[in-house]
């Protein structure tokens, strides 16, 4: 685009709009921190506020931030420049950023252009940015949790602006407020109303977080002490997706930055200049690239420099210096032509001119700050300050007192906070009573200009902070007592008693809890359990966080989401993400970081909770012995579970009517589905396995019969050629785990082995005997036997088929029956699959006993072994668990949220 002359330039920091909007209105006359300019279009360009295409040849584009504008439009903007979005920050969070990736039709919040080139996004929230803009996003995150920095119970709506589906409609006046052109539309990341940028002022601000009000966790009730935790660690998001750039705020602008700027050197007319805004940026070889005219005045120099690091301020205040520290004066011309008539210049530059400069602030004598009064509740946002050469941390807080009213309490029991706002990390420090202000402020400069304009002061009481970091530590040896877990610790971990104690023990998972006093303890753990293996078996540690169960309010049931990201052709790691953004991260959990048990912890306290297992047929299995397992130890004890169908067959997911598979939907639906689900109960199966006579392979045939084991069954059992068949795809999935990612090749090899199975014949009622509720029961002539819990098999098979026989009872999955079925070979598989045929019926009843005279493959649910001959017992377990089946009644209208969440949630969005 070719510039053209100034037209309107926006207000600084200093007049930007207070935090928690106490002063939009004073914003309406001059847009909140935007350099407007007018521009010539060379190609089609939209309002960045009304959406509307911007006909002829001139616009207004903000020189700091990209937003382009109407001049009729001008005067009602309202979104802020992002020089200006540090100080509009109400409580920092820092964001969780995941791997760089493509995300097809996102924009940049920062500097508001296409993500075209690898980018990356927030994990709990809806922020996007370029890898070179990533410095420059303000620490305005969900907060999730409390940390105890200004905890509150009362949530704001959080609002994110841009990205929405072009068909998403304003709360407010009910006309559309997405585009797919602009960054454009503000969306609550918590309710998910939206807005149009003139709208979303006028909304309520307290939010009540939407239709799925009832199934997330309220981040007042879920606290976590995280100081010296990344926030991958606290939302638990496993690491071995995280590239290379993942130390503090270390990502090297200096390459993908300069693609994107060096476009804008092209012009003969103009130089490209390098430029460092602190001593930080020259040791990690971070700059920015400018393009300047060739000829160009010192303060042109300056002004496009702060533009490049996103800074409004009065361009006077600052200077350039070259890395030998001389300061260009303030009438130099900078002048990169090289020809011989610019000799006249001066000294300094008759030699070339360096390429790359350092951006400095001028020394000053007095300035403003503000003082932000933390978590004191005193009505107001901030306190403007002038300090001096003679203010020290003590002057401060004495001169702060009674702006605030506090002025009759003693100055020891305050303390002044620096805050530095960064994108990944929010970092604190408690400044010495006798630390210069001025000088604080220079060295910050000095370090980073970008640093200062993300850097806070914080008023806030002494108080005796209390730490405690719950870990968990999976994988140790099971069975052991509290004492002999604590002594494995203190010689694989070297753990410090007095500031650590185990908390929890769960001997049958051989897992603990560690409570800890001490962040760099807690940190040291961390690190070193993930590295270490007792017994050749790797331990496993994740950090969680404690719900306060009464602060939870009474109507609210929350959902614990577990997830399989391996399961369902890797879709399981679209729904982490989709199900982060919906609910609050702190109720989802990935199952390969730990298992379930560490979600079944945190939520031990909750009085009413549900589940949904995101898996396959043998992941739901996993999560039901699990709760059994812990169920004596949850408040909760019979939680209904739901199911969203990631795997093969997903037999259970069709039988309470969550489909085949999962093909894509709309995660929001999902959710609403599982809120209106209807409770049922479902029988769960143990299966006893005794083997009388030892492994094959034994040596010299001397050895002892393998000892008896218990497993879980909730779908079916099936024994010879069903389990064969489950054998060879188990043997082809270990040689080929990668081939193994959708469900249509699955089946493929399902059918692969079952034809080359066809002509083998078997004789398995010669090789068992089966017994049932203490009565003999003589087998027909079959190849299988199957013992069913549902009413489908094999992807939805329905193997017992509908016919009345008076002989049994009709089943269902509550009836405390199982039903024994026969095949008679891979023929009669394929034909029930089919539907052309059904079983042999055989039996019917609650206890089975089953003798196997030779070896013979055995399946339950899904996972096949061989088996020794001895003895199957197949028994009731217990209490029925409590599932959720999917209303038949259509989902009911939930307006603009439901259409907010077709696009923004869609797990299709990001592409990578």
């Amino acid at each position: 685009m070719a510039e053209g002359t100034r037209s309107l330039r926006g207000g600084s920091p200093g007049s930007s709009p207070l935090l928690g909007g106490r002063g939009r209105a004073a914003a309406a006359s001059c847009p909140p921190g935007h350099g407007f300019r007018r521009v010539t279009l060379t190609k089609p360009t939209f309002c960045h506020y009304c959406t509307d295409f911007i006909w002829g040849l001139a616009g207004y584009q903000c020189e700091v931030c990209n937003f382009m504008s109407h001049e009729k439009c001008l005067k009602n903007v309202k979104i802020p420049c992002s020089c200006i979005a540090p100080s509009l920050v109400r409580v920092p969070v820092a964001h969780c950023f995941g791997p760089p990736g493509h995300y097809k039709r996102k924009f940049c919040t920062v500097c508001r252009k296409s993500l075209e080139s690898p980018a990356f996004r927030c994990e709990v929230c809806e922020l996007h940015v370029h890898a070179d803009c990533i410095l420059f996003a303000c620490s305005d995150c969900r907060q999730c949790h409390q940390d105890g920095h200004q905890d509150q119970d009362t949530y704001h709506h959080h609002w994110r602006e841009g990205n929405l589906s072009s068909s998403a409609r304003c709360e407010v006046c009910k006309k559309t407020c997405g585009s797919s052109e602009v960054l454009s539309g503000m969306r609550c990341e918590w309710c998910g109303i939206m807005a149009h940028a003139a709208c979303y002022i006028i909304v309520t601000p307290e939010c009540t977080f939407g239709r799925l009000r009832n199934m997330i966790l309220p981040p007042s009730c879920v606290q976590l002490f995280s100081r010296n935790f990344s926030k991958l660690h606290c939302f638990r998001i496993s690491e071995n997706l995280q590239t290379e750039t993942d130390e503090d705020d270390d990502v090297d602008g200096s390459t993908q930055g300069s693609a994107k700027e060096v476009q804008i050197s092209t012009d003969s007319s103009k130089q490209t200049l390098k430029i460092f805004d602190g001593n930080d940026a020259v040791k990690r070889n971070q700059f920015r690239l400018i393009s300047v005219p060739r000829i160009a005045k010192n303060e042109e120099v300056v002004e496009a420099a702060l533009r490049a690091y996103y800074i409004n301020d009065d361009q006077q205040e600052y200077e350039l210096q070259t890395f030998t520290q001389q300061a260009l004066l303030s009438d130099d011309v900078i002048n990169r032509n090289d020809d011989p008539e610019d000799s006249n210049l001066g000294s300094v530059f008759r030699e070339s001119i360096p390429e790359a400069w350092t951006i400095r602030a001028k020394p000053k004598d007095e300035e403003v700050i503000r003082i932000y009064p933390a978590w004191l509740k005193v009505g107001m946002a901030y306190v403007s300050l002038r300090v001096n050469k003679d203010s020290t941390t003590q002057t401060v807080i004495k001169e702060v007192l009674p702006l605030l009213g506090r002025q009759t309490e003693s100055l020891q029991n305050f303390k002044l906070v620096e805050v530095l706002m960064g994108s990944k990390q929010v970092q604190r420090m408690v400044l010495d009573n006798q630390e210069p202000i001025l000088n604080r402020l220079k060295d910050i400069r000095k370090t980073s200009i970008r640093q200062m304009n993300q850097t806070r002061f914080y008023i806030v009481e002494n108080s005796k902070s209390i730490v405690q970091v719950n870990l968990f530590v999976g994988g140790l040896p099971p069975q052991l007592s509290p004492e002999e877990y604590t002594n494995i610790l203190k010689d694989e971990l070297a753990i410090k008693t007095n500031v650590v104690s185990v908390s929890h023990v769960y001997q049958v998972q051989g897992a603990v809890v560690l409570k800890m006093a001490c962040f760099s303890e807690a940190e040291r753990i961390y690190m070193l359990a993930k590295d270490t293996t007792v017994n050749d078996k790797p331990l496993n540690a994740v950090v969680i966080p404690e719900v306060m169960a009464s602060k939870i309010p009474q109507n609210c049931c929350p959902l614990l989401v577990f997830v399989n990201p391996k399961s369902g052709g890797l879709k399981g790691r679209d729904l982490l993400y989709s199900f982060r953004k919906l609910l609050n991260p702190h109720q989802v959990f990935e199952l390969t970081n730990g298992g379930p048990l560490p979600g079944f912890h945190t939520f031990s306290k909750v009085p009413s909770f549900r589940v949904l297992v995101c898996g396959g047929d043998g992941t739901v299995g996993w999560v039901l012995g699990a709760l059994e397992e812990i169920r004596h130890k949850l408040v909760c004890s019979e939680p209904s579970v739901a199911i969203l169908p990631l795997g093969t067959g997903n037999d259970l997911g069709r039988v309470l009517r969550w489909g085949a598979g999962y093909s894509g939907e709309d995660p929001y639906s999902i959710l609403v589905s599982v809120d209106e689900a209807d409770d049922v109960l479902m029988d769960r199966w143990t299966i006893l396995l005794d083997a009388e006579e030892p492994a094959e392979g034994a040596e010299n045939g001397v050895a002892e019969p393998e000892p008896p084991k218990i497993v879980q069954m909730n779908n079916y059992c099936g024994l010879g050629i069903d389990a064969e068949l489950s054998l060879d795809f188990h043997h082809a999935r270990e040689e080929e785990p990668g081939k193994f990612n959708s469900r249509f090749h699955n089946k493929g090899v399902y059918v692969k082995v079952g034809l080359q199975k066809i002509s083998h014949t078997r004789n398995l009622h010669k090789d068992i005997k089966l017994q049932v509720d203490q009565h003999e029961v003589e087998l027909p002539s079959i190849e299988g036997l199957i013992f069913i819990n549902i009413p489908s098999w094999g992807s939805g098979a329905d193997l017992w088929g509908s016919e009345n026989d008076n002989r049994f009872e009709k089943p269902r999955i509550d009836d405390g029956l199982l039903e024994v079925v026969g095949v008679t070979g891979v023929v009669h598989m394929g034909q029930v699959q089919g539907g052309f045929r059904s079983g042999i019926r055989i039996a019917q009843g609650s206890y089975f006993r089953v003798t196997l005279l030779k070896p013979i493959p055995v399946q339950v649910d899904g996972e096949p072994w061989i088996q020794a001959p001895g003895q199957i017992i197949i028994s009731a377990a217990g209490p029925k668990v409590h599932m959720l089946k999917k209303s038949k009644q259509k989902q009911k209208k939930t307006g603009s949220q439901r259409e907010m969440r077709v696009d923004s949630m869609s797990v299709s969005e990001g592409g990578r």
